[in-house]
Order: C-alpha cells, then structure tokens, then sequence
C-alpha cells in the first residue's frame, strides 16, 4: 500500500490484529528486513512496516533530511493510518528516528536492534587526515567530491546525492538528549561483533535511559536477524 505524506509516496504493509507494533529497518534497508520480526507476532499484535523515505519503494525527500525531519514524517504517517501508542522496533537508523520519535511521542514499549545515537569522535586515521587536508589547499576544492568517493562508507557511495547529505546528518546527529527522555521500557539488543554500533556504545546508551535493559547476542549489525529464534523468545517475555 501507499499514502502519500509531506508530498512524498511511502510505501507500507499493515496486517494482523490486536495492539500495535511498528517496525522501522536500518540504512539502505526496506520493509523485507523487519518482516521477519513482524512475521512471528501477527497473530496476536497489529503489525505495520515502512519503507523510510528514500528507500524500498517509497521516494526520496526532495532536499536533504535530517533524523528530525524523519520523525515529523513518521508522526504524520503514524496518525494517517491509525496507529495508537506502538510498539516501536527499529534496527540501527530506524533506531535513531525511534529515538527521536519516542522522546516526545506516546509509546508502549521501545526495542533497539544495534542503534547507534551516540556520537562519539574516533582519532581519523592518517589516510583521511591527509585527504582532508588536501582539500583546504588553494586549487583543490574540487578534489572533494573524490576524497568523499575515496574514503566514504559503502552506504555513502551507494547513495543518490540527496540521500548522501542525509546520511551525513543522521551519522553526525548525537541523539542522546533524546534517549534521556523516553520513560517507557526499552530493550537494547545487541551483536557481540557489531562493527557499525559497537557495544560499547550500547552500553553508554543503557546508562542514560531511563527504563533500559541490554542483551548481547552473538552475531553482527544484523545480529536480530542472525538469532532469530532467540529474538522472537526474548520480545515475548518483554511484550
């Protein structure tokens, strides 16, 4: 299905019955990612799952977003298809606009799967400092879209130009005024090996929530997905 929200087509699925939960996938993702969560509590539970902005089958933004405007657009779709207090589940940057949405927005409960919110500056290593560098030399202005190619992650170079800044604003957004804010239980799940949201910032984001309990699996990023019937076993208890 798709609604039309702030002039941008988002595509959604919505199924099952009972309390709500929404489902939020990571960067470069789509609804595919979070289905298998869904999957397992459409029986008793309303389960709707999005395609964010930029992604899957719904259009890009038309100018660069930043996780703010990301939760405004989430806010509108949530009250247009007639969701009530959710469940919130996100993976990594769905995570992120999670957090931003519940800190001033009534939830049930909140789930985190490797969600990083945390900015935390890391020494560069020699390589970018000399490409940054070069850049502010006299003549080299247009050396930046290369260095940008060169040392920019996979998700950076996969993306269109509007979604390259996004991405920018979303990594560089410390969201963790937000995360102090949210009351409602919330469960951090975590992969042992997650290099993109290591688990030492999970365990910094434990301590400045209010009502947060963390578990460490073994896995990946994609640690929800690579224990998945342990995953199911643990929402269960918790919801």
């Amino acid at each position: 299905m798709k609604i039309k929200i702030q002039d941008i087509d988002i595509n959604y699925i919505q199924y099952g019955e009972g309390k709500d939960i929404l489902l939020l996938h990571g960067w470069g993702q789509n609804i595919a990612m979070m289905r298998p969560i869904g999957d397992n509590f459409c029986d008793r539970f309303r389960i709707t799952i999005l395609d964010l902005p930029g992604f899957g089958e719904s259009d890009e933004p038309n100018e660069a977003w930043d996780i703010e405007k990301y939760s405004i657009m989430l806010e509108k779709f949530i009250e247009e298809v007639g969701i009530k207090k959710p469940i919130i589940m996100g993976h990594s940057f769905g995570g992120r606009v999670a957090i931003r949405y519940s800190a001033r927005n009534p939830i049930e409960k909140l789930v985190l799967f490797g969600s990083p919110c945390i900015r935390i500056e890391e020494e560069l290593p020699l390589t970018v400092k000399f490409l940054k560098k070069l850049k502010t030399l006299p003549g080299l202005d247009k050396f930046g879209e290369f260095m940008k190619n060169y040392i920019g992650s996979r998700d950076y170079k996969a993306a269109s130009p509007v979604m390259r800044e996004t991405l920018v604003n979303v990594v560089n957004e410390d969201l963790s005024k937000f995360a102090r804010e949210i009351e409602e239980p919330t469960l951090l799940i975590w992969g042992e090996n997650d290099t993109e949201a290591p688990v030492h910032d999970a365990k910094e984001l434990e301590k400045i929530m209010i009502d947060a309990g963390l578990i460490i699996l073994p896995g990946t990023h994609y640690a929800y997905l690579e224990n998945l019937p342990q995953i199911v076993t643990i929402l269960n208890k918790f919801l």
